[in-house]
């Protein structure tokens, strides 16, 4: 970091105390530098509230989503990046600005919405932390979540009227070597993943200048996600608590690790499927690369949770495994790909601990066609009326969930300064939920939070079942 910027953040230091700096502890890694508003560029926006739509109500008490970018910078290029990370945020407000404003619970028509006025803007913490980049950005080698949580800025506390923020942002050197962290924090009752990677997409642009162009501006109207009489209000009186949303409980030695599977694995997968579906007698279930990966993540965990207790007692006790639709082209009438706002709904799976955690093909065949099954059976009837019921229901008896993507292209948020080294979903670790990307090298990669006992076991199941389809793949006996 250059002489002149450490000066300035000296200064920044005694100009901008704020409590939420208290939350860290004198003997931290981590030192909070400077805290800013960030507002939309260009003359003020007119005052505007944006309701809140059945999709968007289901998450209003859901943990925020939490992501972490890792990027190679160096030290004689932190200042420059910083001051530009500030400018192009606030030029990716303007076209995205309900982020800027903050979710009111009461309003005069009774409905939540997210209200925007002039002079609304977001948190910009800068910190400073001692690490390097390279033992942060490893796969397979876990790592303690709380270390990952000191990058991720939280949400303002609600202010005088009742509002909360749904956006923050956090950038945080890492030294000696000047690489960065950056931070983003979203509440997803502003929207779903589509909407909140579309908006870094367009900061990164920003970011980056005029030799990459702007992608396509959201459309912000939510009177187009329709609804049948008494939905809303439905939902309203079965809201899941923030409790049931989080069906695990992080426990304080949390763990985070990343785990990778080649397309060459992931077609051993998918021939596995179709060779036990042979075997079976019947139709191979559609196993799309994205069905064959979660399948094959799926089947470990539930290996790893009968190993450590959970299943072994009872193995024909049911297990569910839910991921996220994008409905914005099913909806009717459909809904254009740039919506902003949350346009998704579950895909729910079942089947009998055993089935799902049996080693080899028989495992995987279970695992994916039981997805491949309930997204199909998502597609063609989303059933909103009983949505909250059924995902009470799988997360009181045992669930596994996604978070993420590999279509929303993290690893394409590049700024200027390259692609990101690394991407970390952080609250997965509170929410239990498997993180989806697309992989670097090729693939998928899938992000896991467990406890210590609970990651040792998954790292033994997933290494055995990646040594399976190898040796399935070199002797072509799959």
């Amino acid at each position: 970091m250059s002489f002149h910027l450490s000066i300035f953040f000296q200064e920044s230091r005694l100009l901008h105390r704020s409590p939420a700096m208290a939350r860290y502890s004198s003997s931290s890694r981590l030192r909070v530098l400077d805290i800013a508003v960030v507002t939309p560029s260009g003359p003020p926006l007119p005052p505007s509230s944006l309701p809140l739509t059945f999709l968007d109500l289901q998450w209003i008490h859901s943990p925020p989503v939490e992501r972490i970018f890792f990027y190679h910078i160096g030290a004689a290029h932190a200042d420059l990046v910083v001051s530009s990370l500030k400018a192009s945020l606030s030029t990716a407000l303007r076209v995205f600005f309900p982020f800027a404003g903050r979710l009111r619970a009461t309003t005069a028509n009774g409905r939540p919405d997210i209200f925007y006025e002039p002079g609304d803007g977001i948190t910009f913490t800068l910190a400073e932390y001692d690490a390097d980049l390279s033992d942060l950005a490893s796969d397979h080698q876990p790592r303690q979540v709380a270390e990952f949580v000191q990058f991720v800025p939280r949400l303002r506390h609600a202010d005088a009227d009742g509002g909360a923020a749904l956006l923050s942002v956090q950038a945080t050197v890492l030294l000696p070597r000047g690489d960065l962290a950056l931070g983003v924090t979203v509440h997803h009752a502003a929207c779903d993943g589509a909407g909140s990677t579309s908006f870094l997409h367009t900061w990164a642009a920003a970011c980056a200048g005029a030799d990459k162009p702007l992608p396509p501006a959201p459309v912000i109207d939510r009177t187009l996600i329709t609804e049948s009489a008494g939905l809303y209000e439905h939902y309203t009186n079965n809201l899941m608590s923030a409790d049931e949303i989080e069906f695990v409980k992080m426990s304080p030695d949390q763990l985070l690790a990343t785990y990778t599977l080649s397309m060459e694995q992931l077609q051993g997968v998918k021939d596995a499927v179709a060779g036990e579906a042979a075997r079976r007698g019947q139709t191979p279930p559609r196993c799309s690369t994205l069905v064959a990966a979660l399948g094959f993540v799926w089947s470990c965990y539930r290996r790893a949770k009968a190993e450590t207790g959970d299943g072994a007692a009872d193995p024909e006790s049911p297990t569910y495994f839910i991921v996220p639709v994008d409905y914005r082209q099913w909806m009717e009438p459909p809904v254009p790909a740039t919506y902003l706002g949350n346009c998704i709904g579950p895909a729910i799976g079942a089947a009998a601990k055993g089935e799902v955690a049996s080693a080899g093909a028989e495992g995987l065949f279970t695992a994916c066609a039981v997805i491949a099954a309930g997204i199909e059976k998502a597609v063609a009837s989303p059933e909103w009326e009983t949505t909250v019921e059924r995902v009470k229901e799988a997360g009181a008896r045992g669930v596994l969930s996604v978070a993420g993507s590999p279509r929303l292209r993290v690893y394409d948020v590049d700024f200027g300064f390259g692609p990101p080294a690394k991407v970390e979903i952080v609250s997965v670790a509170r929410t239990g939920a498997m993180a989806v990307a697309e992989s670097r090298r090729g693939g998928m990669e899938v992000g896991m939070s467990l406890p210590p006992a609970g990651m040792a076991a998954f790292r033994r199941c997933f290494a055995d079942a990646v040594a399976w389809l190898s040796s399935s793949l070199s002797t072509d006996t799959r």
